[in-house]
């Protein structure tokens, strides 16, 4: 790993941990601040809302001024916001901030992953992938811990996030790359998508609901349970150490099995913990943190193993195409999570949360086993190899050692 490959991580990580910490603060700071929980949850969409857009729309941004200006753009409107925040608190203004803050990450996102595109080639190429997603998961994991340093009734904290998203801007900024092309904008055909590999498509939209909930309504849940603003910071932590932890030994046992054995088996895994997060809110039991830790290993581990499965129906050429619809649909389930579950709280209370949680991974794993009744099994020595996979935007998929670019995007009929 070169030293630039460094610097950028370093940038890009150092970065995430603001971003990480804005996410878990205004859940908190919105529920101080008595917004409903519907609110919460359409402010904690529209994240994943300027996350589709900048996502469709950053390559030709970056395109048009540059990549050293596109960043610097992302980074100032990015951490601008964040400030904003702190100084006006109404939902509505949320809302908008909330869209830019998802629109400005995805293209800081876009500009870190082509300059590491262009770093990594070879063998080298999977290493790097895999290193950088999970040093993604551990500066967002990092930046939970950011929320007892400070009174979030304060601007302390929202200007802290600030100062982190600029402060990363600088190991990029000094960094000597030339600047990489971004060769098309993402496109995607979600009608092939569904008839190439149906168990796929839904596994991806089911997974980004999930995660889309956990990452958007979790410190709500938490301050509907009159937890302490530490024990909230430990419950994300735990929740996203587990993700970074188990998605290895889970992905490397759909590699040696039927995929949709596993992925039908994990779903279920899923909704049982969930379930019994569930019965510790309603009963009071111990065990919260534990659970959170199981439930971020299951739940983080769904799109990885749906995007390995679709990789097993598409011929090498389609996959790069074929993976950043996958993601498009894996951010749309992410934008109907938060919204889920901001009704059923309002609906049930805190219980809301793990109750989406446990009915979304339950319909998976139910539409698993259909599927499985529909279609013959990929040979386990045929079926490729499960890489773990975290939410950043579809430019870092050209680093993905199963990925081989190509221009056209014509899926095979389901066979």
């Amino acid at each position: 790993m070169t030293p630039t490959i460094l610097i950028l991580l370093s940038g890009l990580g150092l970065l995430l941990v603001g971003v990480g910490l804005l996410g878990t603060l205004l859940g908190v700071r919105a529920t101080l601040a008595g917004f409903s929980n519907i609110d919460i949850g359409l402010i904690m969409a529209g994240y994943y809302a300027g996350y589709i857009v900048g996502t469709l729309s950053v390559p030709r941004m970056i395109r048009n001024v540059g990549h050293i200006r596109a960043f610097a753009a992302f980074a100032a409107v990015g951490a601008s916001a964040s400030l904003a925040f702190g100084l006006i608190i109404h939902p509505w203004v949320w809302l908008v901030l909330r869209i830019l803050s998802g629109l400005c990450v995805v293209g800081l996102y876009m500009v870190v992953e082509s300059w590491l595109n262009e770093q990594s080639a070879g063998p080298a190429r999977g290493r790097i992938f895999s290193f950088y997603m999970m040093s993604t998961l551990v500066a967002l994991g990092a930046g939970q811990l950011l929320l007892l340093a400070g009174d979030t009734t304060q601007l302390t904290l929202f200007a802290l996030a600030a100062i982190l998203i600029s402060l990363g801007v600088v190991p990029v900024a000094i960094t000597r790359v030339h600047e990489p092309r971004i060769e098309q904008e993402v496109s995607a055909k979600f009608t092939e998508l569904l008839r190439a590999s149906p168990l796929g498509f839904i596994g991806a939209l089911s997974a980004g609901l999930v995660n889309g909930a956990f990452w958007g309504m979790t410190p709500v849940f938490g301050q509907r349970l009159a937890l302490e603003e530490g024990q909230i910071a430990m419950l994300m932590s735990a929740t996203i150490l587990g993700g970074a932890l188990l998605q290895w030994p889970i992905g490397h046992l759909s590699d040696r099995l039927d995929r949709r054995v596993v992925l039908t088996v994990t779903s279920l895994a899923t909704a049982t913990v969930a379930a019994v997060t569930a019965l510790i809110v309603i009963r009071g039991y111990p065990g919260l943190i534990g659970s959170a830790f199981l439930h971020g290993g299951l739940m983080f581990s769904l799109y990885g193993i749906s995007v390995a499965y679709a990789y097993d129906h598409l011929e090498q050429g389609q996959v790069l195409e074929a993976t950043r619809g996958l993601l498009l649909i894996y951010g749309v389930g992410a934008l109907s999570g938060p919204l889920l579950a901001g009704i059923a709280m309002d609906l049930f209370g805190p219980v809301g949360l793990p109750v989406v949680s446990a009915t979304t991974a339950t319909i998976l794993a139910l539409f698993g086993l259909y599927r499985m009744s529909r279609r013959a099994a990929t040979p386990v020595a045929e079926q490729t190899e499960f890489v773990p996979l975290v939410r950043t935007s579809p430019v870092v998929l050209e680093m993905h050692p199963d990925v081989d670019p190509a221009p056209e995007f014509d899926l095979p009929e389901q066979r």
